[in-house]
């Protein structure tokens, strides 16, 4: 696996205020003691105000940067600067910059929507006589007033996550981390979400950070990305720029049989970039798909070899992940890095 990352660079002796940049990580190293390298030098910068994603598989190592991030576990090597603040050695004040929104909700099933945020901006320390403003501010703008004096435990799960959304910007930070935000709701309601944090950028200025496994999710949200693989940071850039890097098309051959005498019969045909044997496919990224498919399927009627389906489609992050990693991409992997820790509260 070739590892082809374009980090933007920090000239010597320049903030990351000064660069422009919100968050800076650097060769970023975990391992848990179960003996489980979660991550094995993770480097990315998030510029402000953009929205960055990680997109990777489960266990891939998303979940433990944000919580390095986030101050709740420690990395065994590598720096993370937030805002100027140093996550490592300069804990309390990186805690102020930013909100935190878990995979799993923090909601009070058992208070009311309003009160679950003002204990929220209590416990922020923000001044008690703009509690209430806040909170009612917030409650407009993820569209939950009606439902403010309701228990949580009435709410659907999409206004539970819009809430949880409101809880972490009650103290109004720089930065907001999402981690899978839209993990476990329906569609309708995931697409209401990402118009939720496309707003919130907009009208915010806020630099967020999700990590995610879903391949639209990040092609539609993300103004740039990082996709991780196996504790690593294989490729990073705009969705567009990372789709750029696939030329041509490609074409999935799915075969009854071994893949890889397929792909060896395929690589020497003219116009064929790169084959890719991958479970029960065989995939063949190509100059021009309509007219290699033809040629491909008359190559291997003529080696006697069955092919059960052929789809022929442009560039997707999925090939950009493919491209690197060697593999296609499993929103639920088959490594469990992170739903294994043996040390969460290290």
């Amino acid at each position: 696996m070739s590892i082809n990352v374009k980090i933007q660079p920090v000239e010597t002796g320049q903030t990351i205020e000064e660069a422009g940049l919100a968050i800076s990580v650097k060769g970023l190293s975990k391992t848990y003691r179960n003996g489980v390298q979660a991550l094995a030098g993770v480097s990315f910068n998030v510029r402000r105000g953009e929205i960055f994603g990680l997109l990777g598989p489960n266990g891939a190592g998303k979940s433990t940067t944000v919580r390095i991030l986030a101050t709740l576990t420690q990395p065994d090597s590598g720096q993370a600067v937030i805002a100027g603040h140093d996550v490592s050695r300069e804990p309390d004040q990186v805690r102020q910059q930013f909100g935190y929104v878990a995979q799993t909700s923090g909601v009070d099933k058992y208070g009311t929507g309003r009160e679950n945020l003002t204990l929220q901006a209590q416990l922020q320390r923000v001044p008690a006589r703009q509690i209430p403003d806040r909170v009612a501010e917030l409650l407009v703008w993820v569209g939950l007033t009606e439902a403010a004096d309701r228990l949580v435990n009435t709410y659907s799960g999409g206004m539970k996550r819009r809430l949880d959304l409101a809880m972490g910007l009650v103290h109004e930070p720089g930065v907001l981390f999402l981690d899978e935000p839209t993990t476990g709701l329906d569609p309708e309601t995931r697409a209401a979400l990402w118009q939720d944090l496309a707003r919130l950028r907009q009208e915010r200025h806020l630099t967020v950070l999700l990590t995610t496994h879903y391949l639209e999710e990040a092609d539609h949200l993300c103004d740039r990305l990082a996709i991780i693989d196996h504790g690593q940071v294989v490729v990073e850039g705009t969705p567009n720029e990372l789709k750029a890097q696939i030329q041509g098309d490609t074409v999935m051959l799915e075969i009854n049989g071994s893949t890889e005498p397929v792909a060896a019969l395929l690589r020497p045909f003219a116009g064929v970039l790169e084959v890719i044997p991958n479970g029960t496919a065989v995939l063949a990224r190509v100059t021009q798909g309509a007219t290699a498919v033809p040629v491909l399927l008359k190559a291997l009627e003529q080696a006697g070899i069955k092919v059960q389906a052929v789809t022929l489609s442009r560039p997707s992050l999925d090939d950009v992940y493919l491209h690197h990693t060697g593999h296609h991409f499993a929103a639920n992997g088959t490594a469990a890095l992170e739903s294994n820790m043996t040390d969460n509260k290290a």
